[in-house]
């Protein structure tokens, strides 16, 4: 195709590859793959880089690394390293990550982008001993997203203390963003007192999101605090703000379907509801208990239940489940962080009905296969 007798280029099938992975389009990245191809540009190294993030970013990590692989050595630039290190490291892959990291060769320097994507595949892993190594080697002057990376990893591994030193021996004043971090890890270790200086930071900096009044709630929910529960809730309905709603998509034949927490708007929601029940009783056979302590609620257990039932990526995975033919790979794209009883729920589904299913979350990729997950239970 042409248009006023301009020829599709490689400028045209990075646009529209970046376009894929942003959508987490996979088939159009397929179709656009095979357009490169057919015009005789799939070996220029820009379109390859775009290739690698595309299949990253759609959840085909294997493509991603076939395209990297076939760029010759020589011709390999920054990005393609770069764009293979952050595809290895938001899927699960952290060593792997290590090893292309460590295996550069002389000639190609990192630079920031280089360091951030490979600190974030040790956070990915639990990789504590790892991201010190490489963050105490930076050869560029760390920036606050590499120290936003360290600080995540070392709170997310229970290092709360070395968590905070590092955030007060920065060279510059910690954003929301950090407090924000320390927050979600005061919050995975069911630190009050971190949650709450952190809280109190974030209201300083001018912070006023969801996710800092939710984190909160949920620290006090742990600990059944829940008169501090409410007056959060106080707070937030005072300062007019919402909870972002959970929704997931999940693209079938080329159509992108999404599904929020709860949903009955989707044309066969019914079919999709006695398939959620044909699962749970597939499961429970597996020895699934729902896990009921993800409900931050001050409610009875069965309505608990209830809330845990329908979550998006539940119905999302569902409607893959009697939409597409046995042993086909599942895939789901979510807004928010997957919850435990999902992140259950996805493992055993791929064992009791023979799937992959991948889920793409706000921070990274997991990849569910026989029961297992590719981020070994650590996310």
């Amino acid at each position: 195709m042409s248009v006023r007798g301009e020829e599709p280029n490689e400028v045209t099938i990075v646009a529209a590859l970046s376009a894929c992975a942003q959508l987490g389009a996979l088939q159009d990245g397929l179709t656009v793959h095979q357009f490169a191809r057919t015009i005789g540009v799939e070996d220029n190294v820009r379109v390859c880089n775009a290739l690698i993030d595309m299949y990253s970013k759609c959840g085909s990590l294997t493509r991603a690394l076939e395209v990297f692989h076939s760029i010759r050595l020589e011709d390999r630039t920054l990005v393609s390293y770069n764009a293979t290190i952050q595809a290895l490291s938001t899927h699960g892959h952290g060593a792997d990550a290590l090893k292309l990291f460590d295996e550069m060769p002389a000639w190609i320097e990192p630079d920031e982008v280089t360091y951030l994507a490979v600190l974030g595949g040790c956070n990915h892993a639990g990789l504590v001993d790892d991201g010190r190594r490489v963050f105490d080697s930076m050869r560029v002057p760390p920036n606050m997203k590499h120290y936003g990376t360290i600080v995540d990893l070392l709170g997310r591994a229970g290092h709360l203390d070395e968590a905070s030193d590092m955030i007060m021996s920065m060279p510059f004043p910690a954003d929301i963003v950090l407090w924000q971090t320390m927050l979600g890890a005061a919050k995975m270790h069911g630190n009050v007192e971190l949650a709450e200086l952190a809280a109190t930071k974030l209201a300083e900096l001018g912070s006023n999101v969801d996710g800092d009044y939710v984190l909160l709630s949920n620290v006090y929910a742990s600990k059944a605090r829940w008169a501090d529960v409410g007056r959060v809730r106080d707070t937030m309905r005072s300062n007019d703000v919402r909870k972002v709603p959970g929704f997931s998509y999940t693209e079938i034949d080329g159509v992108m379907h999404k599904f929020i927490n709860g949903d009955k708007e989707h044309p066969r929601w019914r079919e999709i509801y006695r398939a959620l029940d044909d699962i749970v009783s597939r499961i429970s056979e597996l020895g699934y208990e729902p896990e009921t302590s993800n409900v931050l609620h001050d409610i009875g257990e069965e309505e608990k239940q209830y809330a845990l039932c329908y979550h998006s990526e539940k119905l999302a995975i569902a409607y893959g489940l009697i939409s597409t033919p046995p042993g086909e790979t599942i895939r789901v794209i979510k807004n928010l962080r997957i919850c435990g009883d999902c992140h259950v729920v996805a493992k055993l589904i791929s064992k009791a009905y023979g799937r992959v299913i991948i889920i793409r979350d706000r921070a990274r990729f997991h990849r569910f296969e026989n029961g297992q997950c590719s981020c070994r239970d650590y996310w």
